[in-house]
């Protein structure tokens, strides 16, 4: 077994570069610490020089084995939470036999400190005296931070003005260096492989770095404790980091098992790059599951996973806010975007053909937002028809909106909202109101439809919800 700064499966650097991989791609198995990569590892490029990190060269990915897995978990062991994989308290409303990893409940909220704490104790001594620094929007960073102050190593993150305040105070209080700059995630990531270079710090890539991957692997070993023989397990992507770490557990020990991978419909890098046969930037839009917002894959990750994985799936907005939803109403579990990926895609029915099966999703994040979380309840309330829209115009004479509330009351229907318009009616005698409503579910909404039309000549309601059509 790897001892602490000593890194099984990486190669070693020293004041030449890099030591070469084997011709596989595999990392090495000899005996290794890792250290900073040198001043002249660098290319130049028509904006200037920028540092290449030689832990994820594109011309020379790095594969991880079952045995780095092992060791990571032998070093993580006590000093990272060992989750609960429980089964679903809806598991027959799904169909399936469904377990929960809830790697949520790590320290920091996200199963990124396993790679962290991973990656750090196998730091060489120098190393682990002059720190390490990194470019994250958050989760990332706060993993390598707490694992820093806790290993008494320097922690240098840099992190966009768009990542969260309550995020970037934490890492502070963490004892990290938090330089907040750059406009986005490139523009982070380029200044802090300026400073690794000239500070001889070692960049610890979020997603792609071999150590990462292997750590974040450790889960796959905990699932196969906990469910024998899963049918399949279903893991969010991103980067790539996690679901390479986690095949490469779940398919060395359990070979029939299904690894399913599940991306937001906006953020769809790895499906990408599996129709483009490599890595390749994806334009991100704005999504419920910023965790799985990476333009382009990890090389390493991406060559490590491609082989193992047998399916991925792409899941729209609405079914994450749905995934949400349930998993706060029905396994009273907060989590994020990203974490309820997986859950969505059952939701959404890319996942029927599991029905009857054993089946683990990983829960991976529970940082959200609060008011992003109080978004994506209201949008997953919608999408189920369970939050609904309608005008309907009323008598304008005293006492024509205080029946129309009379008869919500007796529908049974909760009023979050309502407003009234006159002055782009033609008949001066009437009002425009405009409610929104919150009904027990779709077949209740219904029924309000067909009580108001027996009162109102023109009632007009939301469009059918995306959960109750499932074509749209």
């Amino acid at each position: 077994m790897s001892q602490p700064g000593q890194g099984k499966g990486e190669t070693q650097n020293g004041k030449n570069g890099p030591a070469a991989n084997k011709a596989n791609g595999a990392l090495e198995s000899s005996k290794s610490e890792i250290v900073a990569p040198s001043s002249r590892t660098r290319h130049v490029s028509c904006g200037g020089e920028e540092v290449v990190d030689p832990f994820c060269d594109p011309k020379n990915p790095r594969r991880i084995s079952f045995h780095d897995v092992t060791s990571a978990a032998f070093l993580i062991k006590g000093g990272v939470e060992r989750t609960p994989c429980p089964r679903s308290t809806s598991s027959d409303t799904y169909g399936m036999d469904l377990y929960l990893k809830k790697d949520f409940l790590q320290y920091t909220g996200s199963f990124k400190e396993r790679g962290a704490r991973y990656t750090l104790l196998c730091l060489s001594e120098e190393q682990k005296r002059v720190g390490v620094i990194s470019a994250s929007l958050g989760n990332h960073a706060l993993a390598l931070c707490y694992h820093g102050w806790k290993l008494s190593i320097p922690v240098t993150v840099v992190m966009p003005k768009a990542a969260p305040i309550m995020k970037i105070q934490k890492c502070r209080n963490y004892k990290a260096r938090v330089i907040v700059e750059g406009q986005d995630m490139g523009e982070a990531k380029s200044l802090a492989m300026r400073m690794a270079r000239e500070q001889q710090l070692l960049y610890v890539n979020g997603y792609d770095h071999p150590h990462i991957m292997a750590g974040q692997g450790t889960i796959g070993l905990e699932i196969l404790e906990q469910v024998p023989e899963p049918d399949a397990v279903v893991v969010p992507v991103g980067g790539g980091g996690l679901i390479a770490g986690i095949a490469t557990a779940v398919k060395a020990l359990s070979p029939k098992t299904k690894i399913i991978g599940v991306e937001s419909e906006k953020c769809a890098s790895f499906t990408r790059a599996m129709e483009h046969k490599g890595p390749i930037s994806t334009p991100i839009k704005n999504t419920l599951a910023d965790g799985l917002a990476v333009p382009k894959v990890g090389v390493n990750a991406y060559a490590t996973a491609l082989p193992l994985i047998d399916r991925m799936v792409v899941v729209k907005e609405e079914w994450i806010a749905v995934a949400i939803l349930r998993l706060v109403e029905e396994e009273k579990c907060v989590v994020e975007g990203a974490g309820g990926a997986g859950l969505a895609a059952i939701l959404a029915g890319h996942l029927d053909d599991l029905k009857g099966k054993r089946v683990v999703v990983l829960l991976c994040g529970g940082n959200i937002d609060t008011t992003v979380f109080g978004r994506c309840l209201e949008r997953g309330l919608a999408a189920e028809g369970r939050l609904v829209k309608f005008n309907v115009e009323v008598s304008d004479r005293p006492g024509g909106i205080n029946d129309l509330c009379a008869r919500l009351v007796r529908v049974g229907v909760s009023i979050k909202d309502i407003m009234h318009e006159r002055a782009w009616l033609r008949d001066v005698y009437t009002v425009e109101v405009k409610v929104v409503c919150e009904t027990v579910d779709w077949a209740h909404s219904l029924e309000l439809k067909n009580e108001l039309k027996k009162f109102y000549t023109k009632v007009e309601f939301s469009d059918v919800p995306l959960a109750i059509n499932k074509k749209l």
